[in-house]
């Protein structure tokens, strides 16, 4: 037997993931900065010594910065900024300290990317000046800046502004230093000329017509002077604006029944904060649904079948699918604006390679026109066609078959004329005999009248 011991199964197992494990600790060792420690999703760096003269920032060969959820700094006097593209790596960073630290400047576009921060602190720093650049995008459950040595201008009444608006009747003590260097608190600050700004949205009736067209008008006010914006968010329907520095408008073209009820605003920000004016779309249209659930695993193909025949989907009609949940599909053909024409059977096929399922349904939309109760009258094909040219939908083409259409006279009609025609000729006959009866008394062969009838004896 070897003297050597032989691993076999689990226990070699076991003996990689622990040097994995060891191998993995020591790359992220490796890759933090110096006077710092970091985690898989933490990094702290609070030792004054030799202590970081930048922001830290993970090796390229280090664990994903993605990964790291939360930024802790104290103690470091000689970081004094943070630029553009220091922490845009960390875009899972929720948490963010820098305290006790020697930081003046942060660059305005140097959170960006991280939206999902949530807690920012920047207590006892040398901060003089902070924009509201740095956080307009984020959505910040807390921003705390007290113990910098603000200056005293209207680059930090926003902060002010922030206070106030708190619903939460803890505040921060936070003051700025005047010209003569004396401290002020914040909540006592008053600069002239340096106030929020309002934006008045002048918009017509924005209940509106699918595919129609709409103009809103926007005018803005406020010193310092604001920037004007629109903010359509996620607006499907083409749209295009002028803006100039107080007044803009705003076209919205072909407008869609996808942008019903989405909010359109004006926005006017300037360096102490902003306001905005908004209105809601209404669009009008007349879509019609035909429900379905389909389950399948794999995805199912689908297609639709109207009157037996493949319906060759549009604009105007087309499948949506609403909701997905896992292998089941909620949705409805959608008929936009269907008349009597659309009015049918529906057949829904849905297949994969394991098989088909499909389902029917009559749809009665709108009834046909003339006829009171709605009711298919079951007019002949030459008048059908008629309506089906009239209307632009489905096929024009005129199949005469030979069928009569009610441009055909009637029997009353025919009986009058009738009538008149024997009416006529009788007359004519009774004319023509009062003549040859009058001709017949001057005649020279002495003729009393004319034989009508000529007697035959019986009996020879």
């Amino acid at each position: 037997m070897s003297s050597g011991t032989r691993w076999h199964g689990p226990a070699m197992a076991r003996l990689w993931g622990f040097c994995w494990l060891v191998a993995g600790f020591w790359r992220t060792a490796l890759a933090c900065p110096p006077s710092c420690k970091c985690s898989a999703s933490r990094i702290w760096c609070s030792d004054p010594t030799p202590g970081i003269v930048a922001f830290p920032r993970l090796e390229p060969n280090s664990a994903d910065p993605e990964n790291i959820t939360e930024i802790f700094i104290a103690n470091q006097k000689r970081l004094e900024v943070i630029n553009e593209n220091d922490v845009e790596a960390y875009v899972g960073l929720r948490n963010l300290t820098i305290v006790d630290s020697g930081l003046k400047f942060v660059a305005y576009k140097a959170f960006l990317k991280n939206s999902n921060l949530q807690h920012i602190n920047f207590t006892r720093n040398k901060l003089t000046s902070l924009s509201r650049k740095h956080f307009r995008h984020l959505d910040l459950n807390e921003l705390i800046l007290a113990g910098n040595p603000f200056t005293c201008s209207c680059d930090i009444m926003w902060i002010k502004t922030l206070q106030e608006a708190k619903s939460s009747p803890e505040t921060q003590d936070l003051y700025c230093l005047n010209e003569s260097s004396k401290n002020i608190p914040l909540a006592n600050l008053q600069i002239p000329n340096c106030g929020l700004p309002s934006a008045n949205l002048a918009a017509p009736n924005l209940t509106v017509e699918e595919g129609k067209s709409i103009t809103l008008s926007c005018s803005v006010a406020g010193d310092p002077l604001p920037n004007m914006y629109w903010d359509v968010g996620n607006l499907v329907s083409k749209h295009m604006n002028e803006t100039s520095q107080t007044q803009g408008s705003l076209k919205i073209i072909n407008i869609s029944s996808d942008d019903s009820g989405k909010q359109i605003s004006c926005v006017a920000e300037n360096l102490v904060g902003e306001d905005q004016d908004s209105v809601n779309l209404t669009v009008h249209y007349h879509h019609w649904c035909i429900p379905f659930t389909v389950k399948g695993n794999p995805k199912p193909a689908l297609q639709w079948f109207y009157n037996g025949a493949i319906l060759n989907e549009s604009k105007y009609i087309c499948t949506k699918i609403h909701v997905t949940n896992h292998t089941e599909y909620h949705g409805c053909l959608q008929l936009d604006n269907p008349t009597h024409m659309n009015n049918g059977d529906y057949t829904l096929i849905a297949q994969n390679e394991y098989g088909k399922d499909e389902r029917q349904i009559s749809a009665h939309f709108m009834g046909w026109p003339g006829v009171e109760d709605g009711a298919n009258p079951n007019y002949p094909d030459l008048l059908y066609e008629e309506w089906t040219a009239a209307n632009d939908i489905g096929d024009t083409t005129n199949r005469t078959n030979g069928t009569p259409t009610t441009d055909i006279p009637g029997r009353e009609h025919l009986s009058v004329y009738a009538v008149v025609v024997i009416a006529s000729v009788v007359g004519f006959c009774l004319l023509v005999m009062l003549f040859l009866l009058k001709l017949a008394r001057h005649s020279k062969f002495g003729m009393k009248g004319f034989v009508l009838f000529h007697k035959i004896p019986l009996d020879g």
